[in-house]
């Protein structure tokens, strides 16, 4: 099991950019010796969503992928049903809006009635009826490797990412089995979701084979989106609530995190973790991630 190759960002679908323009910029100040210090820091402007003339949210991104953010949050907020054709998504730079456009009406006007505010950072929306959604939601039995969680792990944390090079965001990744696929971050987890989801619905991708890895916490609402969204499998570096736990064995959805180096916890689906690799041979995390996943 190799876990210390260079990556290389041409091996994902979609990889982060942290060179990319107005994603980050430098700011001056002063560390604490009182000696100058410069630090990059990640850009957040405001992003209105539209759905056909009606304006739902406005949330604070990083700004790459609007149409995809556009696209998952309104499939994750249920505002998109199946049965529902998308005709074209509009975005206008200079006002910093999308416009998603349907063939029909939608049923949003009952949505926004609903709408309420969650722990989350960033835009952090949930609709109060997102929960009756899950009683339809049948998730595969599918199985994880310990050898495909360490080599995921370990890859993305060595990817270039805005994570790495300025903290203060989030990344989620789509996988399958060991290989990371498509790598989004933003200043809110459930952003990062949201362009998953909007990518996987605009390019008709399977969600049965698939794991999500996140760098946030796996509150409710992270777990509700996989649910929703169909991945069966959700990891993350950090830590767990409660009431994430409890959803996620109602709807059967096998829930690792504290994800870091050798060591990882499963809370949902213990029984489908096959342990095929020593963690004697996994090497630790390095500091210098440990230090910029404490930034974030």
């Amino acid at each position: 099991m190799q876990l210390t190759a260079k990556v290389d960002p041409a091996d994902y679908i979609i990889a982060p950019d942290p060179e990319g323009a107005g994603l980050t910029r430098t700011v001056e100040g002063v560390d604490h010796d009182g000696t100058p210090a410069t630090a990059a820091v990640v850009e957040e402007r405001p992003l209105t969503i539209f759905l056909n003339g009606q304006e739902i949210v406005t949330a604070m991104t990083i700004g790459d992928y609007p149409e995809y953010l556009a696209l998952g949050f309104l499939r994750n907020q249920g505002m998109l049903a199946d049965t529902e054709t998308v005709e074209r998504v509009d975005y206008d730079a200079d006002l910093d809006t999308v416009i998603v456009r349907t063939d029909g009406q939608t049923r949003y006007e009952e949505k926004l009635k609903k709408k309420t505010r969650t722990s989350g950072c960033a835009v952090g929306t949930v609709f109060g009826d997102m929960m009756e959604g899950l009683e339809a939601v049948e998730l595969p039995e599918a199985s994880v490797r310990t050898s495909h969680l360490y080599t995921l792990a370990s890859t993305i944390n060595r990817t270039p990412s805005l994570y790495l090079a300025a903290g203060a965001i989030h990344g989620t990744v789509l996988c399958r089995g060991d290989r990371p696929l498509v790598y989004m971050e933003d200043v809110g987890r459930h952003n990062a979701v949201d362009k998953i989801a909007g990518w996987m619905f605009s390019e008709g991708v399977a969600a049965g084979d698939k794991t999500l890895y996140t760098t946030g916490r796996l509150t409710s609402e992270m777990v509700i989106k996989t649910a929703l969204m169909g991945i069966p499998v959700l990891a993350s570096r950090s830590g767990f609530t409660a009431w994430g736990v409890e959803i996620a064995r109602q709807v059967n959805l096998t829930l690792i995190g504290r994800l870091k180096g050798k060591r990882f916890l499963c809370l949902s689906g213990a029984d489908r973790v096959h342990r095929d690799a020593d963690p004697g041979a996994v090497p630790e995390e390095s500091a210098r991630h440990r230090r910029k996943g404490e930034r974030a």
